[in-house]
């Protein structure tokens, strides 16, 4: 390093010339105008045609897939229909059935939310629509996830779909 040398500072955005040197202390002047004092270890030298000789070469890299494997399995399906869910369905009032409906499918979307899962299919069945009716009270009620459901085919459609954010 030696006077008028171009040169740039380690871990500051600055750039300048080289006034003088003293041992191991050397005196630079920014492109301000003012000048600074600072190690020979903090400066690095500034050519110009350095990066002009060098050949950059192009790797080939391959194709990633961006999402985890575990999310491109089926998606979970959870069927509300009263005779899967106990093993004495006549046992049970309309109340009882109903709240057991309701539970199953907080404890279902609470699994997907734990273990991460992207999507799931409720099966509510075709009927009256009371369960259908829960499913949707009970969505609209949480938090990060979209459904579909269209209400033009509430008495056509015995699913939604829902989707994790």
């Amino acid at each position: 390093m030696k006077k008028g040398d171009l040169v740039s500072v380690i871990n500051e955005d600055m750039k300048g010339e080289i006034m003088s040197v003293h041992g191991d202390e050397v005196i630079v002047q920014d492109e301000f105008g003012f000048t600074h004092r600072y190690k020979k270890s903090d400066l690095l030298p500034r050519d110009e045609q350095f990066y002009h000789n060098l050949k950059v070469e192009k790797k080939i890299e391959k194709e990633r897939v961006k999402t985890s494997k575990k999310h491109n399995k089926n998606h979970l399906i959870l069927d509300l229909h009263f005779e899967k869910l106990v093993d004495n369905p006549t046992d049970y009032i309309g109340f009882e059935r109903l709240f057991i409906q309701k539970q199953k499918l907080l404890d279902t979307l609470e699994f997907c939310r734990e273990h991460r899962l992207k999507k799931m299919e409720i099966i509510h069945g075709l009927g009256e629509g009371t369960v259908q009716t829960m499913v949707i009270n009970a969505l609209q009620d949480q938090v990060d996830l979209e459904f579909h459901h269209l209400e033009i085919l509430q008495q056509q459609s015995g699913n939604i779909m829902v989707y994790f954010k």
